[in-house]
């Protein structure tokens, strides 16, 4: 495939966390395309298990690459961000089984109902995003390396950003607030729609949750991707900022495409520590 196919899946990646391309600053595509095609992949495998409401298609969508990445390492792959993977020798290293291992996990959780505490919800959503930081964790670190803050981080990453898409998903089977919560403030699915103090203080109190996963994911073992290692201080920040707010909600929407000084300082913190913890 041309450079601009290729090119289209990083802009879909880069759509979703804006952020990231203050990191591309850092993370040099010439000496690193590797790193950039597999933030892409891990997109292109969260969006077939998150954004595709018909589990038959996203199950079709993810069998497609369950047969992509387990027949890559011998054909080169046939997709763009396959083949720029398994050009690099450290794709050859990795186990068969760790390439396929997201694609597996995602599959599982397909038909997955809104869970029902906030411990339940962060089990359930690490079997796939821990399979992700695995592998990300070995590309980046080397195969053996301790991967257990990676997939947490890459866990509370998303429960945060499925946050953002609580009023649009209220009708779908998997809620971003657990069922506890939801019954503690006494909501509905479709008082999730609108603003309300009760909706208000149920975010309130799940960011209150994932602050502190976050605090303790910081004492888990294991380094983060420079990707990572800004996503999750631009998480931690955003989470701060809007449990202080009235409208938590809001402060998150206008929060995620911030870019700015702040946002250049926490990718140079996390590229710094990924050369640190690489080297």
């Amino acid at each position: 495939m041309s450079d601009s196919a290729l090119q289209s899946y990083i802009d879909k990646w880069l759509a979703v966390q804006p952020q990231q391309r203050i990191a591309l600053a850092f993370v040099d595509q010439n000496n690193y395309p590797g790193h950039i095609a597999l933030a892409a992949l891990e997109q292109e495998l969260l969006a077939a298990a998150y954004g595709i409401r018909e589990p038959q298609v996203a199950a079709g969508k993810l069998n497609w690459w369950a047969e992509e990445l387990s027949g890559a390492a011998a054909s080169g792959g046939r997709h763009p961000l396959t083949q720029v993977l398994f050009d690099d020798d450290r794709a050859h290293v990795l186990p068969g089984e760790q390439w396929v291992a997201p694609v597996l996990a995602a599959m599982a959780q397909l038909e997955e109902g809104t869970a029902a505490d906030f411990p339940a919800q962060l089990a359930a959503s690490s079997l796939l995003h821990g399979a992700i930081a695995s592998l990300e964790t070995a590309w980046w670190f080397g195969e053996g390396t301790a991967s257990e803050r990676a997939a947490r981080v890459a866990t509370l990453s998303h429960l945060l950003f499925s946050l953002l898409r609580l009023e649009e998903d209220a009708d779908r089977d998997r809620l971003a607030l657990p069922m506890s919560r939801l019954a503690r403030y006494g909501l509905s699915r479709n008082e999730l729609r609108s603003a309300s103090p009760a909706r208000n203080d149920a975010i309130r109190a799940q960011l209150d949750d994932l602050d502190a996963a976050w605090r303790e994911a910081e004492r888990l073992p294991g380094p983060l991707s420079a990707f990572r290692g800004l996503e999750s201080r631009y998480g931690r920040a955003l989470v701060a900022q809007a449990r202080k707010a009235a409208n938590p909600l809001d402060v998150l929407r206008k929060g995620q495409g911030r870019q700015g000084p702040g946002v250049v300082w926490q990718a140079w913190q996390a590229a710094r520590a990924w050369r640190r913890d690489a080297a």
